[in-house]
Parts: C-alpha cells; sequence; structure tokens
C-alpha cells in the first residue's frame, strides 16, 4: 500500500512538472501582442465581400474604395479601362508591318494584332491590373488560363506603350500570370486542380478582385453572419484587428505582397492576416545590399534597411493609413515623420534654421525622393530605350543631391 501511494505521488508531481512546462511554453511562444489565426483553410465561399462591410463600416468602406489598394485590380469595361479606343490614339505601332490596336467590339474590348493591314491575332481584356496612377497592364483569359496582354496603359505620358518586360519589336499573348501575382494584386482566386500541368486554370466566377477589407481583416462572412444575427454585440468575433497584431504579424502582412520575390513553400491565397509569413515563404539568404532593391515591390526590404526602422518600432501602419487614399500628400506624410522627429526626442532636420517652418511642409522628397523602377519600365511609341515608373523609395536616409534640389526650388520661390 505504501508503495502504491508513493508511485501515485511520484506520478502526481510529474504530471505538474509537464503542466507548467506546457503552459510555460505556450506563454514563451505566445508573445505578447500576437494572435494566432484560428480561420480553416480559406475557400471562396469564405468571403463576404468589401460591400458587406459597408453597412456597419459606412465612412471606411466609401474611402477604402478609391485606395490604390482595392483598385488594384477590377473586371476589364469601359469604366475601368484607362486608354483611349479612339482613331488615331488606339494603337501601338510595333514596326513598319506590326501593329496592335485598341478595339471596342460587340463581345467586349480587344488588342487586335495586325500584320500589314491583316488581322493576325487578337486577345480580350477581361481584367484590368493597376489602379492606373503609374499605369495599367491587363489580362486576357485563354480556357481558364491568365495571359498578360502585350500593351499596357502608360499614366505619365497618357499612351499605350509595350508591356513591362515585353520585347519591343515582337507582339507577345502568352505571359502567364500566376496564382502568386493575383495573390498581390487580389483578395482571392480560385485555382481549378491540374494535376501535373505547370500553366494554372483559374475558376473566373470565383474571383475577388482587389485588395479589399477582407485581404488585411480576414475572410468576414463568419463575421458577417454574427453581426447580423447580433447587432448590439461589441465582441467583433471571427475577423482580425490588425492593430491588436504584434509588429512582426503586422510587417509580415505587408511584406506579402511588398516584400519582393519570395518563393512561395505552400500554396498562393494559404497566408491569412496574423500569420507568419516564413511559415508560407522560404527565407532569401542572400543579403542583398539595400541600394540594389528595386524602387518597386519591394518597399519591405528597403525600410527595414533604414535607421529610422532599426531605431523604433515603426511599422508601414505608423506612415500609411490604408483606409484613405493619401497619395501625393506629402504635408500629412511630413506630419507623421515628426511625430519621431521633433526637438528633443530624435534627430531634427540641419536645414530647420535655414529653411524654417516650411522644412515641417516636405520631409518627404528629401528623404524617400522618387526613383526610376528597374523593372517597371516601358517602351513608349517610337522610343529606342525603355522609359522607367517613378516610384518613391523606402530606404528612408538623407539623399544630398535631392537636398540641393529642394533648397534650390525653395529660393527660387
Amino acid at each position: 500500500m505504501t508503495r502504491f501511494f508513493k508511485i501515485r505521488q511520484t506520478t502526481l508531481v510529474f504530471s505538474t512538472i509537464l503542466t507548467c512546462v506546457i503552459i510555460l511554453t505556450k506563454c514563451v511562444n505566445n508573445q505578447p501582442g500576437e494572435i494566432k489565426p484560428t480561420l480553416q483553410k480559406t475557400k471562396f465561399e469564405m468571403f463576404a465581400g468589401s460591400a458587406a462591410c459597408a453597412s456597419c463600416h459606412k465612412d471606411i468602406y466609401e474611402k477604402h474604395i478609391n485606395t490604390e489598394h482595392f483598385l488594384s485590380t477590377a473586371p476589364a469595361n469601359e469604366k475601368n479601362i484607362l486608354g483611349s479606343f479612339k482613331k488615331g490614339e488606339n494603337s501601338f505601332i510595333y514596326n513598319d508591318v506590326s501593329t496592335v490596336t485598341m478595339e471596342k467590339r460587340d463581345s467586349g474590348f480587344y488588342q487586335v494584332h495586325y500584320v500589314n493591314g491583316k488581322e493576325v491575332k487578337k486577345g480580350r481584356f477581361d481584367m484590368v491590373v493597376g489602379s492606373g496612377r503609374k499605369g495599367q497592364s491587363y489580362i486576357s483569359t485563354i480556357s481558364n488560363h491568365f495571359v498578360q496582354m502585350p500593351v499596357t496603359f502608360f499614366t505619365a505620358e497618357n499612351q499605350w506603350s509595350n508591356s513591362p518586360g515585353y520585347p519591343a519589336d515582337k507582339v507577345v499573348y502568352n505571359r502567364p500570370v500566376t496564382s502568386r501575382c493575383l495573390e498581390c494584386h487580389s483578395t482571392y482566386a480560385e485555382k481549378i486542380p491540374t494535376g501535373n500541368r505547370q500553366i494554372e486554370e483559374f475558376n473566373t466566377a470565383k474571383i475577388i478582385y482587389g485588395i479589399d477589407c477582407e485581404k488585411c481583416h480576414g475572410a468576414g462572412a463568419m463575421h458577417v453572419q454574427f453581426q447580423s444575427e447580433n447587432p448590439t454585440s461589441k465582441l467583433a468575433k471571427f475577423i482580425v484587428n490588425p492593430s491588436k497584431l504584434s509588429r512582426q504579424q503586422n510587417l509580415d502582412l505587408c511584406t506579402l505582397c511588398h516584400g519582393g520575390r519570395l518563393n512561395k513553400t505552400r500554396p498562393s491565397f494559404s497566408f491569412q492576416a496574423g500569420d507568419t509569413l516564413l511559415n508560407y515563404f522560404s527565407r532569401d539568404v542572400v543579403q542583398m545590399d539595400a541600394s540594389s532593391i528595386d524602387v518597386h515591390g519591394n518597399q519591405a526590404g528597403m525600410l527595414s534597411a533604414s535607421k529610422c526602422f532599426q531605431l523604433s518600432q515603426l511599422t508601414c501602419t505608423s506612415c500609411h493609413n490604408t483606409h484613405e487614399n493619401e497619395k501625393d500628400k506629402l504635408v500629412l506624410f511630413s506630419q507623421r515623420c515628426l511625430n519621431c522627429h521633433t526637438q528633443g526626442h530624435q534627430k531634427t532636420c540641419k536645414l530647420s534654421a535655414s529653411l524654417g517652418a516650411s522644412i515641417k511642409q516636405n520631409c518627404i522628397d528629401c528623404h524617400m525622393p522618387k526613383q526610376p523602377s528597374r523593372s517597371i519600365a516601358v517602351y513608349l511609341q517610337g522610343a529606342s530605350a525603355p522609359t522607367s515608373v517613378l516610384m518613391r523609395t523606402h530606404l528612408i536616409k538623407p539623399y544630398p543631391e535631392e537636398t540641393k534640389k529642394f533648397i534650390d526650388t525653395k529660393s527660387k520661390k
């Protein structure tokens, strides 16, 4: 009997220690502020659509639908396609014999390839890619495959151009658009199983265009149902509030699309708000010099190399309100810089004494100037060299040449 009680006592002690270890492990793994996602594998039926958010969040919804995120993809129609279809303004001439003309026909809008005036191929505009601030590319559907069309609209010159990365002297209709492309330009796109075939196919009836509410807050059908059935509840169940995420979770959410060429290890659209990015993408072990990162696509890489980021708890949303269109509001962004860079807090601008209060109106042109993108460059009509899109660098630091331009501009006023 005594032996029995000793065994029981030993077992109880061991169980207690094991329980403590498990609890301690959870405490270590769940860092303060982190939210562990509980959603199951993402499916089209789990989404409510951003319009469903409007009944409770009308002001945010009406502002968000005007953002570049929301407009990143859309169905191709007369309203959404920016380029002109008027005769004399609707063609891109490749050479003396080869032309692509943008045409409206009974069955839709097309890019039509003519050789010596004879139609040889056409592709229908099915999807618009890009808000149009810099430009727009277009997707055509061929037997459930998505391909990028040969001609793009370049906003800065208000004209048609060849698509980025396409040859300047050859018309191409077959560049595949992958699920990884769509993961950064849409909220959801459902793939059709194709076995071992490498070219991906999609269910065109199950696409959620644009980067909408559910891209950052998670699929919301269950949330909408719960709130509809419990209109007075303040629990906000079945939805993610990014402001409650940890710093790393917030950064991962933005890095999904603003982290450059990530190599996925799990299917596209698997990552959800609150997830750990490295569970879905492999780490790039090559340490790239920040100055070599292109201004398009890897804003997270540039930001992480900036002292502003390294010496603070800065995240993307420290400067960007993703619910609103804030493009070109330099005063607004400068004020956010001054939240940290104020007298007695952090380093202040050395030009404050000479330029006075006006310096507070524009920190951006000196420390985040526009630079040409190497990856987004197009050939304009008749050009022998590509023209790059200008985008703001997110490598925040002094740029002496840009500062000189800024001072010269101020002195002439």
